[in-house]
């Protein structure tokens, strides 16, 4: 496996020192690295990695900073074998740093997308998902998320039959299902508590996205689904900017948390088994009685 030190310094094209070993989110290494001209850095590498998992990593980031909505670090180089980062120093959740994402997400999903899709694949931890675009939400979220994460999860003795049988109606259904049609937004895709970096700066950045042109309750719902210091703040500050924004959100998107949570469950039933495929089953069946 490539060092962090060693990729930093060919990715960047000169050496490294006072290489600190970080963390580096739920897959790969991270470490902290000073380049010889004073700036700080962080260097993610990973062993194995899969085929263009830090491009993707990479083209995500720029997309979501190119928003200006949402502060994301700035990408200073990519490689097979290892990405490297602009170095944000970590700090503390704050209720008035939480606002400003909600708020900043709201802009962010409001910038848009040209599609359901992106030009590159997106990975939940090690798990490639397809972003070729389709005409519709409805069509993109059954067939190039929910039936793919399923037969994985299937295959993998992560879902029972029966439980699989509820995810596949939810796929038929789903052009009933995911509520009124809405443009692309942009999304991140793997918005979960572990990709949310609170800064020392005050501010919330986010981290390891796997961003596509989707829906937006689809970042609320993961964030709702496990959790995130301050959530109601959150919430409470994207509803107000996307009412500004002129995009408020459906009062009951709500009750579609369990159908955008079901990617999610699903990619953690094919990834570690345990009682996610069960968690699945029960979110098919929830987002079925909805519609």
């Amino acid at each position: 496996m490539t060092t962090p030190e060693d990729a930093a310094a060919r990715l960047l094209g000169r050496p490294v020192r006072d290489v600190t070993p970080v963390g580096g989110g739920c897959i790969g290494t991270g470490a902290r690295a000073t380049t010889a001209d004073g700036r700080t850095v962080f260097v993610k590498t990973m062993a194995a990695p899969p085929e263009g998992i830090f491009a993707a990593e990479a083209a995500s980031l720029r997309w979501l900073r190119a928003a200006g909505a949402v502060p994301v670090p700035e990408v200073l180089a990519d490689g097979d074998d290892a990405i490297v980062l602009e170095w944000v120093a970590p700090g503390a959740p704050s209720r008035a740093a939480a606002r400003r994402l909600g708020a900043g997400l709201a802009a962010l999903h409001a910038a848009g997308a040209d599609g359901f899709g992106a030009s590159w694949p997106a990975y939940l931890g090690s798990l490639r998902l397809h972003n070729e675009p389709a005409p519709t939400f409805a069509e993109f979220y059954a067939h190039r998320r929910l039936l793919p994460c399923l037969r994985l999860a299937v295959d993998r003795g992560g879902v029972t039959a029966a439980d699989a049988r509820a995810v596949e109606q939810v796929a038929d259904r789903c052009a009933d299902l995911v509520g009124p049609a809405e443009p692309p937004a942009r999304v991140h895709g793997d918005l979960w508590s572990g990709n949310l970096h609170w800064a020392a700066d005050g501010t919330c950045r986010l981290i390891d996205p796997a961003a596509y042109g989707g829906h937006r309750e689809t970042d609320l719902a993961m964030l709702t689904l496990f959790g995130a210091p301050h959530l109601d703040d959150v919430l409470r500050a994207y509803t107000d900017a996307a009412a500004d924004l002129g995009r408020p959100l459906p009062d009951n998107w709500r009750t579609r948390l369990p159908l955008h949570q079901l990617l999610p469950l699903l990619a953690h039933a094919a990834l570690f088994g345990g009682g996610y495929g069960v968690e699945a089953g029960e979110a098919a069946r929830s987002a079925l009685l909805v519609g």
